[in-house]
């Protein structure tokens, strides 16, 4: 085979660095910064080398030169994410001291993961799978822990001090040893550091207790507790509030820079939640002959804080701002978040604006970004701005008619780029965030699911928009920066879900294309099926993450698209704006190198998820105990999964899943359908299925655990006393689905009889 000599060479010499790592071909071409002729022409370079024995391939076709790992290839290190329930993980491969290679996450079977827990850095040997599909790898060795620190509750069993771990997979209790002097009682809530980790079956632990947290029967502590449990930060260290209150005073806000744009007489309005903290975004509007042109203010919080200083350090680990039921845990002080970058009204401050000229057919002719200054003029919360929409003659007396008039316009332009959006093949999927309600002593007295209201979803297109345009921007100009990357899902979970939902009997294609998962999304808009087929739609996907990789965003159906609107709160919009800066000042060489940007965007990914199941976690444990004085009261729910053992129950009035026993339905004899999705007895009317409305009764809280269980009352739909209302599109592809399976069947008997 005939290879390019020139691209042998540079791949041997990428190859022999000391800081490479097995990657794939498409990989290498990217840090070799191949062009499309030259990536075919490596990946013929790399067969050839193999078959001359100077490189091997790794699972999953990772380049590793040979003679690496002392001749097991099939040793590969990197990082461990444990999954939620199951006992299994995955690891993303990838040196944590270097991670320079982009490669597909390991699946760990149960039994294999030698104990690791979340983050942790492994060494695993692949081998081909055990069900004959692809490969799957074992934990070898625990490199390094992610963490030491963890919660749990402390209990006397057999005369042995011991604590069960929250948040882990370990069944059994660790060993505290000696806590004489302690003032401790049975079922204490504890914080404690491992001196030695369980192995899979959770035997073998020994850890000392750092803290008590507070008894486990008082909610007051919920906060703590999953604080601590997911290693959130709590106070600011006073090194970085010193700089922070440098800041302030340094800062002007009562004139405008000679190299800032002066964008203050332009009509400048905030909308966001009537109990937000920090105000970030601003949108200006104006209509011209043709067209529209939009300015969309981003608070200029790199302003603030220079890169390499403690600030920048701190909010650097913190990556995201941590958004708890009962708090606020913000990535930097809120004397900046709160004051110096907060876009108060009537107040000059620093932005990066976006200027965007789009023409009626939403055609985007021009794209320019500003050191700016502006002077809101209004802040609105969500609920005045659908109160407007809803009447807006109401509104103009108080308003005045120049305000009215831009937020008509924000709506009708918002409201057209939306429709374009999902008309192109956009997806909406979004699952409604829970808001607890909490009495005038910060208890919870309730909870609710927020509404995805016009209002928001002006603010929301406005803010892809903006984003879009930078990505587009910084693309165009070959710069390495943080993306907003969501892949494609993968065809064999696009084949589950297609398999789920002709199950439940809709009438759906391959599912391969956006418009035909999106097709499923509007067939169950509005019916007792929704919330079940829109969380196994969230499942096929992949999640997003950040990552210096131009993959494109699936879900929003962009091939440009990075997060530059929430500085305050995300670390990648951070680097974004000090990129634009670096942009607008004519630095000759702005951007930070691949690896260093891929290591970045694994630390903000991770800290974001850590983030997001520790609000999921508080939200379930308050909830569970506002429950747990409800013990025996009876609620409504819907059915929205169905397992072999089970059934998880989600209640109506209360945004909270119950599990339903096998053992607690009707006395019969169940089988569990996967076509249908349904749990059948033998018994006349003993069938569940997904959508049922149930009456279930609350049974157990367990806080441990963290799950609520339910017993059967009644099922209303089997009973006939409720009946599935399917939207008309609903009704009518799922009779067209049973007519076209009648006629296959008809169709087979002919075929039979032939």
């Amino acid at each position: 085979m005939n290879v390019s000599p020139e691209i042998t060479d540079r791949l041997l010499r990428h190859l022999s660095m000391p800081n490479y790592r097995p990657s794939k071909p498409k990989q290498i071409a990217t840090e070799l910064k191949l062009d499309a002729d030259e990536t075919k022409e490596l990946r013929r370079v790399v067969k050839q080398l193999v078959l001359e024995g100077r490189v091997v391939y790794g699972s999953n076709h990772l380049v590793i030169p040979a003679g690496a790992f002392e001749g097991q290839p099939d040793l590969v290190r990197g990082t461990f994410r444990r999954a939620m329930g199951g006992g299994f993980g995955f690891v993303r491969p990838g040196d944590h001291e270097n991670e320079n290679e982009v490669a597909e996450h390991l699946f760990v079977p149960p039994g294999s993961t030698m104990g690791a827990l979340e983050g942790d850095q492994v060494e695993v040997r692949v081998r081909p799978s055990r069900k004959g599909s692809g490969d799957e790898a074992v934990v070898v060795e625990i490199l390094a822990r992610a963490r030491r620190q963890f919660t749990g509750t402390f209990r006397m069993i057999n005369g042995n001090a011991s604590v069960m771990l929250d948040g882990t997979p370990y069944k059994q209790p660790v060993s505290v040893g000696d806590v004489r002097g302690l003032p401790l009682t049975e079922n204490d809530k504890v914080f404690v550091e491992m001196v030695e980790f369980p192995d899979d079956d959770g035997r073998g632990g020994e850890a000392v207790i750092l803290e008590r947290l507070g008894s486990s029967t008082n909610p007051e502590i919920d906060t703590l507790l999953v604080m601590r449990q997911y290693g959130l930060p709590d106070a600011f260290p006073e090194k970085v509030l010193n700089e922070a209150r440098a800041q302030a005073d340094a800062f002007n806000d009562c004139s405008v820079p000679e190299e800032r744009k002066d964008l203050t007489e332009l009509l400048t309005i905030t909308i966001d939640p009537f109990d937000a903290r920090d105000f970030d975004d601003a949108i200006s509007l104006e209509r011209e002959q043709g067209r529209w042109r939009l300015w969309v203010h981003i608070a200029d919080v790199s302003s603030f804080i220079p890169e390499g200083s403690e600030l920048d350090t701190e909010a650097r680990n913190r990556a995201t701002s941590v958004y708890l039921p009962d708090r606020v845990i913000p990535m930097i002080p809120e004397i900046i978040s709160n004051h110096l970058a907060s876009l108060q009204p009537e107040q000059l401050r620093m932005v990066k604006t976006v200027e965007i000229e789009i023409l009626d057919d939403l055609t985007i002719t021009h794209t320019e970004v500003h050191n700016a200054v502006i002077r809101s003029d209004k802040r609105f919360n969500y609920e005045q701005i659908d109160g407007f929409l809803a009447d807006p003659d109401k509104h103009r007396d108080s308003w005045g008619e120049p305000i009215c008039s831009l937020v008509s316009n924000m709506h009708t332009l918002a409201m057209q780029m939306r429709k374009a959006r999902f008309k192109a093949g956009s997806l909406s999927m979004d699952m409604p965030d829970i808001k607890l309600v909490f009495d005038s002593m910060g208890k919870v007295k309730g909870a609710n699911l927020t509404e995805n209201t016009e209002s928001h979803q002006i603010i929301e297109e406005f803010m892809l928009a903006g984003n879009q345009a930078v990505a587009t921007w910084l693309d165009d100009l070959d710069l390495n920066f943080l993306h907003r990357i969501h892949e494609p899902p993968q065809r064999r979970k696009l084949r589950s879900l297609q398999l789920f939902v002709r199950d439940i009997g809709l009438d759906v294609g391959t599912l391969e294309s956006r418009f035909e998962i999106q097709k499923v999304l509007d067939l169950v808009a509005g019916t007792p099926l929704e919330q079940a087929v829109n969380f196994s739609v969230l499942k096929s996907m992949n999640k997003a993450v950040y990552g210096p990789q131009r993959e494109g965003h699936y879900a929003l159906d962009m091939q440009h698209y990075c997060h530059f609107t929430s500085p305050i709160r995300r670390y990648p919009d951070l680097t974004v704006h000090r990129l634009i800066q670096k942009l607008l000042d004519k630095k000759k060489t702005p951007d930070d190198p691949f690896p260093v940007l891929l290591k970045l965007g694994h630390h903000c990914s991770d800290m974001e998820r850590n983030a997001q199941q520790a609000e999921r976690e508080l939200i379930q444990l308050k909830l569970l105990h506002f429950l747990k004085k409800k013990v025996g009261e009876s609620l409504e729910a819907v059915v929205s999964r169905v397992f072999a053992d089970g059934i998880d129950a989600r209640c109506i009035k209360l945004p909270v899943d119950g599990f339903l026993p096998v053992t607690s339905l009707p006395k019969d004899r169940y089988r569990f359908e996967r076509q249908g999705q349904q749990l059948i007895g033998y018994r006349e009317g003993n069938r569940f299925r997904l959508g049922d409305l149930l009456t279930v009764k609350i049974a157990k809280i367990d806080l441990q655990e963290r799950q609520l269980f339910v017993d059967f009352v009644k099922n209303h739909t089997a009973s006939g006393e409720f009946k599935p209302t399917a939207s008309k599109k609903s009704k009518k592809s799922t009779s067209k689905y049973k007519a076209k399976r009648k006629k296959e069947r008809r169709e087979s008997k002919k075929k039979k009889k032939k």
